[in-house]
Order: C-alpha cells, then sequence, then structure tokens
C-alpha cells in the first residue's frame, strides 16, 4: 500500500477526539499482524479508547519511536467544500481532516513496514488517543513503554514542521473558573453581586498579566509568539438583562515557555481572587465564591541539544533548529527519559482549519525522511 492509500485509509475513520478511535486501532492491529508484527494496546478507563504500540526489528536498544495521535478536532461549524472524511486530492494537495495533523505521518511509516525487514535497530510505533483534548492518553502507553521496551536512541513526534526539525514546544495548562455572585434585581445592583462583572475584572487581570509576561520576556528565545501566553477562549454566564447574575464561568488557559512555571501564575491569579476581589464580593453576601480547577496540563518539550535532534538533523540534511508554540506529547515522551524531537509532513497552518490539506510534495518528502531512517536502522 502506498503512503497515499495509508493516508486515504486513516482519513476514512472518523477519530474526532469526542468519539471513539477503535476502528482506526483495529486496522492497524491487523495491518501489523498481517506483515507477522503484533501491537499492543493502552486503552482508557473505560475501553472505547485506546492507544497502540508495536515494534519491528529486532528487541534492541538504539531504536527509533515514530509517535503520533490518532484523534482529530471537530470539523462541526467549519466550511468544507469537500467531505472532510474523504481524501480528495486536488491541485497537488490532498483535501481531508487530519491530514496534515497528523494522519499522514503515521501514514507513511504504516505504508512503510514491508521495507523495514532487515532492521538491525527497531523502530517502535506510538500511536495515542485524546491529544487534542490535553494530550490525555500517551502518559500511560509513555509509561508502558519506558517499563517494557529497550531504550529508544529517539523518538520522532510527527506533527506537522514541513519536515523541519523541532525541539521545543510550549506547555499548556487547561482551567475553568467559576464565579458565584448573588441575584438581585438589577435596579439593585448595590445589594447584589454580579458573577458576569466580577469575572470580567479577572479576565481583565490575566490579560494584563500576559501583557507583563510579553514585556518581561526576551525576544530573541525561539518562540513566537516569544513570551508565556493566558488567554480566555469562552465566557459565560447570566440569566436576563435585569438580573444581577449569579453564575459566571470562563475557560483559558496558559501556554507556558521552558523556564516559566504556570503554577506561580495560577497561583498570582488566585492570590488576587483571594485578597482583592473575594472580600468585596462575600462584605454582600457570605456564599460568593471564586474556584479555578485545573482541566489538563502538558509540559513543555524543553530544548536541548538530544541524540534525537542529530539524528533527525542528519536524515533531513539540514542544521536548522526551532521551537514551536504549539502543545504536543513530546514533553511526556521527554519528562520519561526518552530523547525527542519534533519533525513529520505538512503545515501547522492547516492544522484544525476547514479544507485542511497535506500537499503531495511534503508527503514524498516524508517519504524520503522514513526511507532514510529504514536505512541507517538497517545498516
Amino acid at each position: 500500500m502506498t503512503p497515499i492509500k495509508m493516508i486515504e485509509r486513516l482519513i476514512a475513520f472518523n477519530t474526532v477526539s469526542r468519539d471513539s478511535n477503535l476502528e482506526l486501532i483495529e486496522f492497524v492491529e491487523e495491518y501489523l499482524h498481517s506483515h507477522g508484527i503484533d501491537s499492543t494496546r493502552v486503552p482508557n478507563d473505560t475501553g472505547d479508547k485506546s492507544n497502540l504500540y508495536a515494534t519491528v526489528g529486532p528487541q534492541e536498544a538504539g531504536g527509533v519511536v515514530l509517535s503520533g495521535h490518532t484523534d482529530v478536532v471537530p470539523v462541526d461549524g467549519q466550511s468544507w467544500d469537500t467531505d472532510p472524511f474523504c481524501i480528495t486530492p486536488k491541485e497537488g494537495r490532498l483535501y481531508g481532516r487530519g491530514t496534515c495533523d497528523m494522519k499522514a505521518f503515521i501514514a507513511i511509516g504504516l505504508a512503510l513496514v514491508p521495507e523495514m525487514r532487515q532492521l538491525n535497530k527497531p523502530i517502535h510505533f506510538a500511536l495515542s488517543y485524546d491529544e487534542e483534548v490535553g494530550c490525555l492518553g500517551a502518559p500511560r502507553m509513555v509509561r508502558q513503554m519506558a517499563e517494557r521496551l529497550p531504550p529508544p536512541a529517539a523518538v520522532i513526534i510527527g506533527e506537522p514542521t514541513s519536515m523541519g526539525a523541532v525541539n521545543g514546544n510550549k506547555g499548556v495548562v487547561a482551567l475553568r473558573t467559576t464565579v458565584r455572585g448573588y441575584e438581585t434585581h438589577s435596579s439593585q445592583t448595590n445589594r447584589g453581586v454580579s458573577a458576569v462583572m466580577t469575572a470580567a475584572r479577572l479576565v481583565t487581570y490575566l490579560n494584563d498579566m500576559a501583557s507583563r509576561l510579553a514585556q518581561e520576556t526576551p525576544l530573541d528565545n525561539g518562540f513566537d509568539p516569544h513570551s508565556t501566553s493566558i488567554h480566555v477562549g469562552v465566557i459565560s454566564g447570566g440569566t436576563a438583562l435585569n438580573i444581577v447574575s449569579r453564575h459566571c464561568e470562563f475557560v483559558w488557559d496558559i501556554r507556558n515557555i521552558p523556564g516559566d512555571d504556570p503554577a506561580k501564575l495560577i497561583g498570582e491569579f488566585e492570590r488576587y481572587c483571594r485578597d482583592e476581589i473575594l472580600p468585596n464580593m462575600r462584605s454582600r453576601h457570605a456564599d460568593c465564591f471564586i474556584k479555578t480547577e485545573n482541566l489538563s496540563q502538558v509540559p513543555a518539550l524543553i530544548p536541548s541539544e538530544s541524540p534525537a535532534l542529530t539524528l533527525v538533523q542528519s536524515l533531513s540534511g539540514s542544521n536548522e533548529v526551532r521551537q514551536v508554540a504549539y502543545g504536543t506529547e513530546g514533553g511526556q515522551f521527554q519528562e520519561a527519559q526518552f530523547p525527542t524531537v519534533i519533525c513529520g509532513p505538512g503545515s501547522i497552518d492547516q492544522a484544525h482549519q476547514p479544507n485542511e490539506f497535506i500537499s503531495e510534495t511534503q508527503v514524498q518528502e516524508g517519504e524520503i525522511f522514513v526511507r532514510r531512517l529504514i536505512e541507517r536502522l538497517s545498516a
């Protein structure tokens, strides 16, 4: 099966994160088994989703992990010109949800399994679930791989980098803040406590924190944007125009550069809530509160001159290296002591977009890259 045919097969599985990925996992299991390769599932607690890892070649140290997530973001509300779960070739591009983020990388590796017969060092596949909703699936697979596999020389995370080497990405913390006020008629604002207006003050404070970080952080650290960012994505609350609101909540994230501790930023925000905002709220009504909960946390990939970076640079023929602002599973592998780098076909500019695509040229470059890896590990 060619890489493009394999991309076509994987895209046909609707693996939006809210749904199961088991049909895709079963397909990969059967495909690998047809080539005499065993694989291991690492399911979630309910069993409706699963990671999968497999080893091609000898069970020896010094192999390379090809890692990718099987889930994709939703297409709801997006204006697609084609069926997002059916590959549509057009003018040198392959359109479909997940083409660049990131099923093409997985597909290229799987398509070239028949060429991996003479490996002297193994290639390990590591496929995860729920990356798009906080990198929730990979940690239990990473722990099991660290316990059971001979130590690999490198992990390559195939996120779309246009086949350039990336050795660092920001961490991500997702949070939800809930504000409870006290309801009154809107003509009696002196008696009520507006949860919506209080939340607005808190959002403004977070925006000021982000501005301060941008001013304090050196511009030449390799990230774009250069500083730790703080962003409120959704806010909801209130009952009616003429009711002082009792409830409001907003979800927000911190995308931290390596070296910035998100816990300190969360602590600063919570102190502001406790010391500056809550006393006035509770002077009007004792049941008022502000609560912030951590929804998910993904560690940053800390830039380093690792064997993984050296390998990718030698295979690509380029010494260029950069860092990216989006989160990946790289930090989770790195925390388990795996040398890790990010490199994959496609551009992040197309990820999560309507009419997502990958160019056929990028698929070809990815294919050349993996073939060079096979040759290297077969020597």
